[in-house]
């Protein structure tokens, strides 16, 4: 039997819920930007990429009045803990089955993300 997979959502101050992320540091590659980003935002240390996933989005959005155009990049990652710490970027948190996943999360772009994790896991076995 598949364990059954939960994916960790992060309620932001401005309301709406979505993944852990953040920028990339000078020097630093993009795993560890995610490893250290996931440190930051929620405490967990103990974590394992899952090889062969990673998923690119861009979109724009407007701060102080200037068009900003973003990039994130998103892998799979096993937390070994589910114990959270919350940084003061966030208002809470849910770990979520895929389906109160998908109707949690805010935006469109990361409900595709959480579509394709959740396939490729399926593809690897790792959940039904």
């Amino acid at each position: 039997m598949n364990p059954t997979v939960h994916y960790l959502l992060l309620h932001y101050g401005a309301g709406h819920w979505g993944f852990p992320r953040g920028l990339v540091e000078k020097d630093e590659g993009e795993k560890d930007t995610v490893l250290r980003e996931i440190e930051e935002e929620t405490g967990i240390v103990d974590t394992r990429f899952i090889d062969g996933f990673r998923e690119k989005i861009s979109y724009f959005y407007r701060r102080r009045g200037a068009t900003i155009y973003k990039e994130v990049i998103y892998y799979l990652i096993e937390a070994l803990s589910n114990q959270v710490r919350l940084s003061y970027e966030h208002v809470g948190y849910r770990w979520l089955s895929y389906k109160s996943a998908l109707e949690k999360l805010s935006f469109k772009n990361a409900k595709n993300v959480l579509d394709k994790a959740n396939t490729y896991l399926q593809k690897q076995g790792i959940t039904s």
